[in-house]
């Protein structure tokens, strides 16, 4: 199992930066999240994870390395919608991910070439692919790429963590954006709190 790489580095900034959230990161103490280096798999783990709760998305992803194989393309484009389907996903996502694996397998999308572009650029790439929104290319430059500065708003834990730790019945666009910019440039590891605190940690 590999962890997001970070440390006391990014500890002490983002402590030193807001007083809530250092009380929160005293509390919680080391947040451990695990990433899937392969971008492939990791960006099929995405997509199964868009609009359920991360629970039901580890259980369906246990469920599919083991009736698939190895989650690659080459394995994806031999087994039928229907094959990937039964493993507890909706038929657009079965097909949404065959049509990735094809795409790769084709050389239109060269996703390792993800690895040297920009944040934006990244979002840009696979936003173009069909059923790749910004959420889901959040989630991989979180949970594959190790980017270190993403906080997403289109994440509703994330909100609901942030409204907990400082106590708004409501979170605009404009209030998120100021306390993703405090947490700069380490919004990533901002992000694991939030995530902890919206789950009662």
């Amino acid at each position: 199992m590999e962890i997001f790489q970070y440390g006391q580095t990014e500890i002490e900034y983002l402590k030193k930066k807001d007083k809530k959230l250092a009380e929160a990161i005293e509390r919680i103490g080391f947040v451990e999240r695990e990433v899937i280096p392969d971008l492939f798999a990791a960006l099929v783990n995405s997509i199964v994870g868009q609009q359920i709760s991360m629970k039901a998305a580890d259980t369906i992803w246990a469920r599919m390395q083991e009736r698939l194989g190895d989650i690659t393309p080459e394995n994806i484009t031999l087994k039928t919608a229907e094959e990937v389907q039964q493993c507890g996903i909706t038929m657009k996502k079965a097909i949404y991910i065959k049509n990735i694996a094809d795409a790769i397998l084709s050389s239109e999308f060269n996703i390792n070439e993800l690895f040297q572009l920009p944040d934006d650029e990244v979002c840009k790439r696979l936003s173009a692919l069909n059923g790749i929104g910004i959420w889901t290319a959040q989630m991989l430059m979180t949970f594959c790429l190790q980017r270190p500065n993403i906080v997403s708003w289109d994440d509703l834990a994330i909100r609901r963590g942030m409204m907990m730790l400082y106590h708004h019945r409501k979170l605009d666009k404009v209030k998120f954006e100021k306390y993703k910019r405090r947490y700069s440039p380490y919004g990533t590891v901002a992000a694991f709190y939030l995530w902890a605190i919206s789950v009662g940690q």
